[in-house]
């Protein structure tokens, strides 16, 4: 719950008129170049200034492109645009910077390919002075705010400034969208699918946002703030009688041993996330290092990252999930197919079929890395045991490659699958002797299983994680995997939800995989719930007809857990 002003977020998108200038106009055009340009460069010096102290790495990136907008031949090619093809300056500035771009980006070589993304960027920002619009960056916000926008990138919310951002509203997208659970991750309340929000709200507008309860109040009056500012006290009050239990080993009522781990989306926290008191990390969600950058990166850079996550953690297992792009996470820096269903066409594991170079260098970084504590590798989107062989052939051709370079890795690196398909789900028996574990991705499970795009807000009531389907599907594997003496945990939204884990305890689960918010709640809940208890629940649950039925038994079984 937040009280605060809103800030509309409506990134730049540049379009540049095709039209011919007087030669008259000549020296005004290359007069507003040198005008525009001028305002583009003060714009990097102060992100420059700003970011070397704090993060040397990214101050360079701004340099680089510093450099790129003083290069001598790049200005000489736009005044020739202007004064020999009678082109505007924007035109000029447009025509250039693509053309040397796509020579850059046909070369060989990542570093070379990088170059052509800050080429495109330093492109974006002079064509947004030109048309003297502000820069729209949620990475560097003046004061705190409540972002409003019609759609956030995972992208834009892996960079947002977490200390300034008091919570998201967004028109597209749903409470399980990449960009609410991250933000989610970071303890931001996130809002999704709230109509023409970017059209009916002003910039700075003072705002009420409920994430608890899906409500935005505009311009609330002097009653409904006092309301807000009462419950977002109280909730507040809540949530630090949770956090006494973040530190706590996780145990049941009846002194049963569950793992809690973490669901983690970059490198940059890992040293202060393996402070918490967790059994390791159950999703490490490698996307997002892609999506930081302006070009893929390299494998090197990937080794890195991993070493550094596997590293903090230790003798605890970090489960690197590989790349699940595709559906509603995208890479600007690649061309992905414009597909009717995204979310079941060419992503995660059957992109990274398509792009087997991509995939390797993935899976080598990941095995480096390994030597340096418990790492496992887990495939997403796998929807039969085909897909499963397939990919332990790029696993061991992984191996194989490393070991022709003289490079080491761990013998004993587990591999594992995300079950969010339901085929895969159905066939849990046969699936667990072809892998070392699994893990139960609910959001996307749902998705599949209810036939309703997560994204979409005008299914949403028809994407019910609490259908009785779910929990039957969930305890079909979990007691699969058991038989097979395999691991399976759960890593959707559900395991960082109090009311589904009752069940899912019941269900069998005993490792439950969360952001860094949940694990005092989830961990709370469970020092109350008995697994007898929790077993009863789940036979009730799997013998309800609907989804609003099993919601309100839970919601009447936390209650009495909890003494409301």
């Amino acid at each position: 719950m937040v009280l605060g002003n809103t800030f509309l977020y409506r990134p730049f998108t540049p379009t540049v008129e095709e039209r011919l200038i007087a030669r008259e106009e000549i020296q005004h055009e290359r007069e507003r170049f040198r005008d525009f340009a001028a305002r583009a460069k003060r714009e990097l010096e102060q992100i420059i200034t700003a970011l070397a102290a704090q993060d040397p790495a990214q101050a360079s990136i701004f340099e680089a492109q510093s450099e790129i907008m003083e290069d001598e031949e790049l200005i000489v090619e736009i005044h020739e645009a202007i004064e020999k093809t009678l082109f505007t300056a924007e035109r000029a500035v447009d025509t250039v910077y693509r053309r040397n771009a796509a020579i850059l980006a046909a070369l060989p070589g990542d570093i070379i390919k990088e170059r052509a993304a800050d080429l495109m960027d330093v492109h974006a920002r002079l064509l947004r002075c030109a048309a003297g619009l502000p820069e729209a960056n949620l990475s560097r916000l003046a004061k705190p705010v409540v972002v409003v926008a019609r759609d956030l990138l995972p992208s834009d919310t892996a960079t947002l400034d977490k200390q300034n951002v008091l919570a998201i509203v967004t028109e597209e997208g749903g409470a399980t969208s990449h960009s609410a659970i991250i933000a989610r991750s970071y303890g931001i309340p996130a809002l999704s699918g709230v109509r023409n929000a970017t059209g009916l709200l002003r910039d700075g507008q003072f705002v009420a946002v409920d994430a608890l309860d899906g409500v935005l109040i505009v311009d609330p009056d002097e009653f409904s703030r006092t309301h807000y500012e009462v419950m977002q006290t109280e909730y507040l009050e809540r949530q630090a009688n949770a956090r006494a239990y973040q530190d706590k080993t996780p145990l049941t009522a009846d002194s049963t041993r569950v793992d809690v781990l973490l669901n983690i989306a970059s490198d940059k926290d890992a040293q202060q996330q393996a402070q918490v008191a967790c059994d390791g990390v159950g999703l490490f969600r490698t996307e997002f290092l892609y999506m930081e950058r302006d070009a893929v990166p390299t494998e090197e850079e990937q080794y890195e990252a991993y070493r550094s996550v596997v590293t903090a953690f230790g003798e605890r297992p970090v489960t690197l999930r590989t790349l699940d792009i595709g559906g509603d996470k995208t890479l600007s820096y690649m061309a992905l197919p414009k597909e009717q269903n995204p979310f079941l066409g060419k992503r995660a594991l059957r992109l990274c079929f398509n792009e087997p170079e991509l995939f390797l260098a993935q899976l080598r970084a990941a095995l480096r890395a390994s030597i340096f504590g418990n790492l496992q590798i887990m495939l997403p989107m796998v929807g039969s045991v085909e897909d499963i062989r397939k990919a332990k052939t790029y696993i061991e051709e992984a191996r194989q490659s490393l070991t022709r370079g003289g490079l080491h890795f761990a013998s004993d690196v587990k591999v594992g699958i995300m079950v969010e398909i339901p085929s895969i789900a159905l066939i849990a028996d046969i699936a667990a002797k072809e892998v070392d574990f699994a893990s139960i991705g609910t959001n996307d499970l749902c998705q599949y299983l209810m036939a309703a795009d997560r994204m979409n807000p005008d299914v949403s009531a028809y994407y019910q994680l609490y259908h009785p389907a779910m929990f039957r599907l969930v305890g079909f594997a979990a007691r699969e995997f058991e038989k097979a003496g395999k691991p399976l945990s759960v890593c959707g939204e559900s395991a960082g939800d109090p009311l589904a884990v009752i069940a899912l305890l019941g269900a069998g689960v005993r490792k439950f995989s969360m952001s860094l918010s949940a694990v005092g709640r989830i961990k709370q809940m469970l020092s109350v719930l008995h697994v007898e208890r929790a077993r009863q629940v789940y036979e009730k649950v799997i013998a309800k007809e609907s989804a609003t039925q099993v919601y309100e038994l839970l919601q009447a079984e936390y209650r009495a857990l909890s003494g409301k």
